[in-house]
């Protein structure tokens, strides 16, 4: 059988899926809360680095995770 393609989702998806705060990702990566939050808003600036680091700390593939500004990813999954 083969395996199923994940939903590309947001980074906030992401982070809810793993029963996470954003102050909890923040602390374990060494970023204010507040850093967390604006990269779920807009991503487009955020450092490959941290991307591939909440990745696995989301425990989801960086491929299916939606990097951009949340209303490009409203619009992209609309159409």
């Amino acid at each position: 059988m083969a395996e199923k393609t994940p939903p590309k989702i947001t980074l906030k998806a992401a982070r809810v899926n793993a029963g996470l705060t954003a102050k909890e990702v923040g602390e374990i990566v060494g970023k204010n809360y507040q850093t967390i939050l604006s990269y779920e808003k807009d991503s487009t600036e955020i450092p490959m680095g941290l991307a591939r680091k909440l990745a696995e700390i989301y425990d989801y593939p960086i491929d299916f995770i939606f990097l951009g500004k949340t209303t490009e990813y409203k619009r992209f999954k609309a159409s």
